[in-house]
């Protein structure tokens, strides 16, 4: 069986088995495989064990934990696993290989008391699963499990695909993943392949098929300023001790325009902005900025660059954020201490004909 045949009957094994599919998909999504917190250090192994006990069942070949380790630290396994049978053509040209990719990790919940039930006791609500990871990316990257057993268990006198397929599933993506690029580093070739298909991005809108094909890249680091010696009370030294809250405050507020515009000299230099035909295709998306604000974003305004549209300002430009000023007191109720060191932690997203070094320096 081959071609529109194949295709069918994986849809159909896929639909008979969906239900147990989803049981299995609620099974890793009970898992909090935090990547960033060492207190689940087991947890994200046996998210990976899982992943590979579900390729295995799959009918995938060479399943294993590939561990991984950087000049800093020990980092979470990948998960690999391939099927390369694929048959030739009449012609006997070889068929491609497709390189699946995904990762089985995921962010801390906090904070709890957004969340409208457990993160990690997934809920089913208007035909949707909420839970932490379910579309970043444990949903996506089960569904690459499923389609791969649906096709082989489908398969007319055995397991069979149509193509050969490589699979790599992280454990990292969300700390920056320097395992899996240390091992593309000094292993490519175990990853070689014709495509790569990746199914960590969002469908652009319901009943939409949505095929990316990039994203901006990033430079994740910490800002840090030391005041004191040690921490002081404002009491006694406030007017005359450095305080390294205001000190990053003043920084980072010099880091970016009020027009949206980052300041740093050079930070724009080099960079490729998208082609006509890009952007006719953006502007022909069913898109309302409004309703964007309201149900998405759920501010009273947006910001950024005005001349640019939302999709020029997401898809196109560069950005700098925040995400946190850990230090000093952050308890309930008041401590009016002037802290000795305070951080800052910012990205930056990169678009074509920006390098991450050479941007870093400006910074």
């Amino acid at each position: 069986m081959s071609g529109a045949g194949a295709s069918e009957a994986a849809v159909g094994y896929a639909r008979e088995q969906g239900k147990r599919f989803v049981e299995e998909l609620k099974e890793l999504l009970r898992i909090p495989s935090v990547s960033t917190a060492p207190e689940h250090v087991g947890d994200v192994r046996k998210a990976a064990e899982f992943v590979a006990d579900g390729l295995r069942a799959a009918g995938m070949e060479n399943v294993r934990l590939i561990e991984t380790k950087t000049a800093t630290h020990d980092g979470h396994p990948l998960v690999y696993a391939d099927w390369l049978h694929a048959e030739a053509s009449a012609e006997g040209k070889p068929k491609p290989t497709v390189l699946l990719y995904g990762h089985y990790d995921v962010q801390p919940a906090e904070p709890l008391d957004e969340w409208k039930s457990p993160p990690f006791e997934p809920t089913e609500r208007d035909g949707n699963i909420y839970a932490r990871g379910a579309v970043d990316d444990k949903g996506q990257m089960w569904m690459h499990v499923k389609a791969l057993e649906s096709l082989m268990k489908a398969a007319d006198g055995g397991a069979k695909l149509p193509v050969n397929v490589r699979v790599i599933v992280e454990g990292e993506e969300e700390v920056g993943g320097e395992g899996i690029a240390a091992f593309v580093r000094e292993h490519g070739d175990q990853l070689k392949a014709d495509a790569a298909l990746v199914s960590d991005t969002e469908m652009f809108a319901a009943e939409l098929p949505t095929l990316c094909v990039g994203l901006r890249g990033m430079i994740y680091t910490e800002l840090e300023a030391r005041g004191a010696a040690t921490d002081l009370h404002s009491g006694m030294y406030g007017g005359a001790a450095p305080n390294p809250f205001v000190a990053l405050a003043q920084i980072i507020a010099k880091l970016k325009n009020e027009d949206g515009k980052i300041a740093i000299p050079g930070f724009y230099d080099g960079i490729e902005e998208p082609t006509k035909a890009e952007l006719e295709a953006w502007r022909s998306l069913p898109f309302d900025e409004e309703e964007y604000r309201k149900h998405e974003v759920g501010s009273t305004e947006l910001t950024g660059e005005a001349m640019f549209s939302v999709l020029e300002r997401t898809w196109s430009r560069p950005t700098m954020d925040v995400h946190g000023m850990p230090g000093g007191f952050i308890g309930v109720g008041a401590k009016t201490v002037i802290p000795a060191k305070a951080t800052a932690k910012i990205s930056f997203r990169l678009v074509p004909g920006m390098k991450p070094e050479e941007t870093f320096a400006k910074y």
